[in-house]
């Protein structure tokens, strides 16, 4: 190819075209990463956070309310007990502690 204008805006958008090809790539092999835990979810949960780590797991939701129920979690409202903020969730089973911390994320987020 001649080195000329044309040809160098052709590479030129032929690189740009190549960058966001790559770009899509990566965010599609990104999609299915699981979203980072989100630093102010340790916030919210103060001392649960700590304890949550370690407990041995699997855990039902009885079990979590009767071990940490009186603990308080930060909500929009101020500070709740665990056992309020776990009251409309039948005895579920959790594998981990993210696994709990989803759960409390989710009914706090409501």
């Amino acid at each position: 190819m001649a080195d000329n204008k044309n040809s160098r805006d052709k590479q030129a958008d032929d690189e740009e075209r190549r960058q966001r090809e790559r770009e899509l790539q990566e965010a599609r092999d990104r999609g299915d990463e699981p979203e980072p835990i989100n630093d102010e979810s340790t916030e919210q949960l103060g001392e649960l956070d700590e304890a949550l780590e370690i407990h041995t797991y699997p855990i039902t939701t009885d079990e979590l309310i009767r071990a940490h129920g009186g603990r308080e979690v930060e909500t929009q409202d101020g500070a709740k007990p665990v056992e309020e903020v776990l009251a409309p969730v039948n005895n579920e089973s959790y594998e981990s502690a993210d696994d709990v911390r989803n759960r409390i994320q989710g009914l706090l987020h409501r």
